[in-house]
């Protein structure tokens, strides 16, 4: 295992979405049949630009995947090539075709300072339910996914698989 702070905030990231996922939030009703957006969303996604809401753009490496009412996120900040920033999430979500509703159940995050980012301090949480929710604007063009979130900022994905017939 890497000692560098990337490969150390690497490792704590995936260990993290790992967590998350045993840690797990309680399967929506197994009864209620996924709506169509749910279905357009769902599978993996890779993840390709965060787009800062004052025009500053930067490369991104990770995927966000979706299931049926569940979400996880790991992702990495580039800057020449390497990590600067990190973050690894997950729990559940709701989706009406325009606008997904993160609940953020478990979460870890840490950043080194980027154009237009301040550094932002090693943050951990995992809660059981009832997390922070986070309405968040969505585009699905084919194989295209753009996420627009409260703060302005927002971040590109492309299909890298479908899931859950």
């Amino acid at each position: 295992m890497s000692t560098s702070p990337s490969g150390l905030l690497g490792s704590a990231l995936c260990l993290a979405t790992l967590a998350g996922s045993l840690l797990g939030s309680p399967r929506p009703d197994a009864g209620e049949a996924p709506s169509p957006q749910a279905d357009a969303l769902a599978g993996a996604w890779a993840a390709n630009e965060y787009i800062l809401s004052t025009g500053a753009r930067h490369p991104v490496r990770g995927r966000i995947i979706f299931t049926d009412g569940e979400w996880q996120v790991l992702f990495f900040v580039m800057d020449g090539g390497e990590p600067r920033r990190g973050s690894g999430e997950g729990g559940r979500y709701t989706f009406d075709g325009e606008t997904l509703t993160f609940e953020h159940l478990h979460h870890l995050s840490y950043g080194r300072t980027m154009a237009g980012l301040p550094a932002s301090p090693l943050a951990m949480s995992a809660r059981a339910g009832d997390g922070p929710l986070e309405p968040t604007g969505v585009e699905i063009d084919g194989e295209a996914l753009t996420l627009r979130f409260p703060s302005g900022n927002s971040m590109s994905f492309t299909r890298s698989s479908a899931c859950c017939p």
